[in-house]
């Protein structure tokens, strides 16, 4: 429609989420082997962390992040 502004957007693209996803379940499965007290899984928790950050660093997955238009409501005289 014409006359709308881009208010910007945090969804990022799906490569980043693909990244991030890695390293989520490297945190899942290394914290299932501390609680466990198995070495191994935790290792291999910390792996797979490791291969989600060098997929982010691949994948540049900070040059998703938009930041949005400024926002109407208090100003910083407000709250004086």
């Amino acid at each position: 429609m014409a006359g709308e502004q881009n208010l910007g957007s945090h969804g990022g693209r799906a490569s980043s989420w693909l990244a991030v996803t890695v390293m989520f379940l490297g945190v899942v499965v290394g914290g299932f082997g501390l609680t466990q007290a198995n070495w191994l899984l935790v290792w291999i928790g910390v792996g797979v962390i490791v291969v989600g950050g060098i997929l982010a660093l691949v994948f540049d997955i900070m040059s998703d992040v938009v930041i949005d238009a400024p926002r109407a409501g208090m100003s910083s005289d407000d709250h004086r």
